[in-house]
């Protein structure tokens, strides 16, 4: 099963506790439950939250999103002064419950946004940094959390101080980041597999995964050893990647590898751990695996010779990837929907651009990446941004891009002009390229007007505009094909198709000059056009 089938990676979970007793528990029993947890200790605590983890176990799945967003009780509180418990079964229990009540997605904003939050968060980090029995079951647990991507930051920045004042993550040794960070480096170097070490390193790259989706968890995570510590995952294993399962260790780490490459601060702590050297091998692996390691070369500056075949591989899956991500599917045996982020594939797209663009024979190199149906997905990621926009366009698109994914699809663009734009030969006049270059080259320039559009981004769309326009006298097939599979687009999706066609009217003239032109009142009735 593809990690990303998982709407979390624990379904079920079994205590150690003894037999049920003989009349099972309901909701109703839970205000008693909840005050003998919170009023007694030992084998009285435990019993109590033996019951409440009965009430959402796998046989009761749909107890657990009443438990905890009905309103009418507080589970998480004592649950979370269970995580405090130094031995018995309590603790063990308590990180069932919480494991099985970390799965609906409804539970998931409550549990890590909510009021008992910050409860939950320091009671699982302390069992991980004490480096219990439970530790594995806890990374789990803030695992299921994280899949709400809402949370991210407030979970990795968890770092209560002195005084219950907050401090820096990086500062505070307490702090999860550190606490994630002392696990994998105190981890065996090739961990025994089925080990509490192990599955707890394993589920700690499973939730930092997740935690470094965002660029501000990524530059905390690349102050610290954790890139280190993943790419080493990754170099030390004997599997061959084609054996990885879901979810394994290898699994999570090259994911990890591919969310932090995509930002400055943790990109630079990969390459200086050697990253692009130990999964350039696993390119040429293809399925899963050798798309996320595709991608991450891309963000990690590769060179084009080091991308198999030519770059062919990799264009075809990272331009199937952003395909699929706008039409809401997924591939067969690889990923689902809603794995992967479109600004993560269209990035990797402009960074396979500029790998090939570097190589010195950029018409050549960058013809790859410039299949006409790959250039139309750019150019409809970028105009559907800009009619979203635009208050008063029809028609918008079924999907509308983030102002990241269109930045990166012109970055695109603009790498592999070099092809789209190559002449046709022998060389020919073409009203269909001239109409093309005109709107394609008016739309950048819309778009570079678009409010929030960064510097960068807007001088990229001018010096692509600016090229493209200045192509128009001859014929440039590629650009032509690619702007009738946009206008294509447009049409099935009932959208303007005069919206980047420009509306300035010209200015008609006889020999005598602008039709427009006022007399003179020279004193010596002569006028000079300039």
């Amino acid at each position: 099963m593809s990690p990303s089938t998982l709407s979390s990676p624990l379904q079920s979970v079994t205590p150690r506790a003894a037999a049920l007793p003989a009349k099972p528990p309901t909701l109703d029993d839970i205000p008693d439950l909840i005050e003998q947890m919170l009023t007694s200790h030992g084998e009285q605590s435990a019993a109590a939250t033996k019951r409440i983890y009965e009430l959402c176990d796998v046989g009761h799945k749909q107890n657990r999103v009443p438990m905890v967003c009905s309103g009418k009780y507080d589970v998480l509180t004592p649950l979370a002064k269970c995580l405090t418990q130094e031995s018995g079964d309590g603790r063990h229990l308590a990180c069932l419950a919480l494991n099985n009540l970390s799965i609906p997605t409804e539970n998931k904003r409550v549990i890590s946004l909510g009021p008992a939050a910050g409860a939950v968060i320091a009671g699982l980090t302390r069992v991980i940094a004490e480096d219990k029995q439970e530790s594995y079951l806890c990374c789990i647990c803030l695992m299921n959390l994280s899949f709400l991507e809402a949370s991210i930051t407030s979970i990795l920045q968890h770092s209560p101080g002195p005084n219950g004042r907050d401090i820096p993550p990086l500062e505070n040794p307490e702090s999860l980041l550190r606490v994630l960070e002392k696990l994998l480096t105190n981890s065996p170097a090739v961990p025994k597999s089925g080990s509490g070490k192990s599955e707890g390193v394993r589920w700690a790259c499973g939730l930092i995964k997740n935690l470094a989706k965002s660029e501000e968890n990524a530059s905390l995570i690349g102050q610290t050893d954790i890139p280190k510590c993943v790419v080493e995952n990754v170099r030390s294993t004997t599997a061959p990647p084609s054996r990885w399962t879901s979810n394994s260790l290898e699994d999570f780490s090259l994911f990890v590898i591919l969310n932090l490459a995509q930002w400055p601060i943790s990109r630079d702590s990969l390459i200086k751990a050697g990253a692009v050297d130990v999964i350039k091998p696993i390119m040429s692996e293809g399925d899963l695996q050798g798309l996320k390691a595709t991608m991450a070369c891309g963000f990690l500056d590769a060179n084009w010779d080091a991308f198999p075949e030519g770059g062919n591989p990799a264009a075809k899956s990272v331009s199937e990837l952003m395909t699929n991500i706008i039409e809401k599917k997924g591939k067969d045996g690889q990923y689902a929907y809603g794995v992967f982020k479109l600004y993560t594939a269209t990035k990797a797209y402009r960074d396979l651009g500029r790998a090939a663009a570097r190589t010195g024979q950029a018409e050549s190199t960058t013809k790859v990446l410039a299949f006409p149906s790959a250039v139309a997905l750019c150019f409809q990621i970028i105009s559907d941004l800009v009619i979203s926009s635009t208050d008063d366009a029809e028609g918008g698109s079924k999907y509308v891009p983030d102002a990241a994914s269109a930045e990166y699809a012109v970055g695109a663009i603009e790498a592999m002009l070099p092809a789209i734009l190559q002449a046709a030969n022998p060389a020919r006049k073409s009203v269909q390229s001239e109409k093309a270059t005109a709107e394609i080259s008016q739309m950048l320039h819309t778009y570079a007007d678009v409010s929030g559009t960064s510097d960068e981004a807007k001088t990229c769309a001018k010096n692509a505009a600016a090229k493209i326009r200045e192509a128009g006298s001859s014929a440039r097939p590629i650009l032509e094909i690619s702007h009738d599979l946009w206008t294509q687009y447009r049409k099935r999706e009932g959208q303007p198709l005069d919206q980047f066609i420009s509306s300035e009217k010209g200015i008609e003239a006889d020999i005598n000059g602008p039709l427009d032109f006022l007399p003179c009142n020279n004193p010596d009735s002569s006028c000079t056009i300039l």
